[in-house]
């Protein structure tokens, strides 16, 4: 908590202490502090910033991870019947956190620009930096921005053509290795 409207309890000698060094602390109260300057940040041009909306549906959700288990069981060598069965397990574990967390029943706004992604929701915002973006993957869903710890699937149904080819240009600038979104401009 930053202020409070309640005194501090006690104090004893330590306080007067203070308050016989600098005088005019007690004209400020026990829990004053001195204002903060608070950064103006300005927003990046309109054409730069990506905006959307998404509400998952539990086979939308479960098609991106069908697809990303058996890209990393590809990648990783794992032949069958392991991998089929790793899939099949990762794919109805996410099934299991998307009913537990009732993702089904949240919106999220995602805000993507040259500083990173803002995805806000009912329970909070979570900002994430571009150094923490892995890779982007493209499925037959959408987009599955690949985190450092996690995953971001954004589907196709819920961004405009133009939309879809900056994020083709995001995916593109990931790939060549660049760290920061340039603007798809």
């Amino acid at each position: 908590m930053l202020w409070s409207h309640r005194t501090r309890g006690g104090g004893g000698a330590e306080a007067d202490a203070v308050l016989m060094e600098h005088p005019h602390a007690a004209d400020l109260g026990a829990d004053a502090m001195p204002a903060a300057a608070i950064p103006v940040v300005h927003p990046p041009a309109a054409s730069q910033e990506l905006h959307f909306w998404v509400r998952y549906t539990l086979f939308e959700y479960l098609g991106f991870m069908w697809e990303h288990g058996g890209y990393l069981i590809r990648r990783r060598h794992i032949r069958w019947p392991l991998g089929f069965y790793l899939r099949t397990k990762s794919t109805l574990s996410a099934a299991l956190h998307f009913i537990l967390l009732r993702r089904g029943r949240r919106t999220y706004e995602f805000a993507i620009d040259q500083h990173g992604i803002v995805r806000t929701s009912d329970t909070g915002v979570s900002l994430i930096d571009w150094n923490d973006v892995s890779r982007i993957r493209t499925y037959s869903k959408g987009f599955m921005m690949v985190l450092k710890r996690g995953t971001l699937p954004i589907p196709f149904r819920c961004l405009s053509g133009a939309e879809v080819e900056a994020m083709k240009v995001i995916a593109a600038a990931r790939a060549a290795g660049e760290l920061q979104f340039r603007g798809a401009a």
